[in-house]
C-alpha cells in the first residue's frame, strides 16, 4: 500500500477526489488517497501551492512531490523540498493551451478586433496564414505542441528554446542569436517559457524593440516573463499593435492596473490552460504506480534549470 497525501488545498479536494480514486483504480495500484496522512506515513504528495504545506522537512518518507501545475516556480526554490519534484504534463493541459494560442493568434492574424462591434462596412483582404510569421518562445511540452498546431494551420512558425529542438514544420532556433532571429521576424509573438532566473524579465524594452513594427504579443506562459512598464510603453508608442495577456506578475490582476483600461490590451483571467481533473488525474495515477514499482516519476524537475 502506498499512502498518497492530497495537499492541494481543501477547495480542490471535492473536484479531484473522485477522478483521482478512479485513475488509481484504473492503474491497479494499491493506494490510500487522503488529505490527512501524517508526514511520517506519507509516500507521495500530490501538490498545488497552498498555505497549509510550505515545509516539507517532516515528510522524510515521501518519495516524490507530484505537482498539479505545469509551472513549478512557486515551489522549486523551497529549501525544505529535498524530495524529487515532478511537474504536470497532461494531454488536457496541452490541448487547452493549443486551443488558446491558436484562437488568439488567428484573432490577431485576421484582425478580428477591427470588425467586432464596429458596425461599419470596411472591406479588406486579410493575409494568408503562410504569409504571417509567428514566433514561439519556449519549446517544452506546451510550446512544442502549440508551435506544431500553428504550423498545421499554415503559419510560418519560428520557435526558440534554450537548447536546439527539431519540430516538424517549425524552424527551430537556440541561443542568443536564435532569440534575436525569432524576435526580429515575429509579427505575432507567443510566450510559453517557464519562469526562471534566466527568463524573468526577458521581454523588456530591448526585446520589444526588435519585433517588427505593429507586432502583437500573446502571453499565456508566465507573467514574470514581461516587464510590464516596458510593454505599456511599447503599446502607447505604437510599436506593438496589441497584447493578449493571460498571466500576470500579481494575480488576480488588481482592479486599478492599467492593463484593464488599455485599448490595446486584452486581459484573460489565467484561463489559457487549466489542469483538468479528468485527464490530469491519470498522469498523477501513472506516477503513483511508478513509485509503487520502485520507479521514478516522469517529468522530474531539474532544480538547477528551475523546470
Amino acid at each position: 500500500m502506498i499512502n498518497v497525501l492530497f495537499a492541494a488545498g481543501p477547495d480542490r479536494w471535492e473536484e479531484w477526489e473522485a477522478p483521482l480514486r478512479d485513475a488509481l483504480a484504473a492503474e491497479d495500484v494499491a493506494a490510500d488517497l487522503s488529505r490527512d496522512h501524517a508526514p511520517d506515513a506519507t509516500d507521495a504528495i500530490v501538490f498545488a501551492p497552498n498555505p497549509d504545506l510550505t515545509d516539507f522537512t517532516p515528510y522524510t518518507r515521501a518519495r516524490a512531490v507530484l505537482s498539479l501545475w505545469a509551472g513549478v516556480e512557486t515551489i522549486v526554490d523551497n529549501p525544505t523540498l529535498t524530495q524529487p519534484l515532478a511537474r504536470m504534463v497532461d494531454p488536457g493541459l496541452t490541448e487547452g493551451m493549443c486551443d488558446y494560442v491558436a484562437g488568439h493568434v488567428l484573432r490577431h492574424h485576421l484582425g478580428l478586433d477591427a470588425d467586432i462591434g464596429a458596425r461599419a462596412w470596411r472591406p479588406r483582404v486579410p493575409p494568408l496564414a503562410r504569409e504571417r510569421s509567428v514566433g514561439v518562445l519556449g519549446l517544452g511540452a506546451l510550446g512544442s505542441a502549440a508551435a506544431r498546431s500553428l504550423a498545421t494551420l499554415g503559419f510560418d512558425v519560428h520557435g526558440w528554446s534554450r537548447t536546439p529542438k527539431e519540430i516538424e514544420g517549425v524552424s527551430g532556433h537556440a541561443g542568443a542569436e536564435g532569440l534575436d532571429a525569432v524576435l526580429r521576424r515575429a509579427e505575432i509573438l507567443v510566450l510559453l517559457l517557464p519562469l526562471t532566473d534566466a527568463t524573468a524579465g526577458l521581454i523588456d524594452a530591448a526585446a520589444l524593440a526588435r519585433l517588427p513594427p505593429g507586432a502583437a504579443l500573446v502571453n499565456p506562459g508566465r507573467g514574470g516573463l514581461v516587464v510590464e512598464d516596458d510593454l505599456l510603453a511599447a503599446l502607447d508608442g505604437g510599436r506593438l499593435s496589441h497584447a493578449t495577456l493571460d498571466v500576470f506578475r500579481t494575480e488576480p490582476l488588481p482592479g486599478d492596473h492599467p492593463f484593464w483600461a488599455h485599448e490595446r490590451v486584452t486581459v484573460t483571467p489565467h484561463i489559457a490552460s487549466a489542469t483538468r481533473p479528468a485527464t490530469a488525474s491519470r498522469a498523477i495515477a501513472r506516477d503513483v504506480a511508478r513509485l509503487a514499482r520502485g520507479e521514478a516519476p516522469l517529468h522530474l524537475v531539474d532544480r538547477a534549470r528551475g523546470y
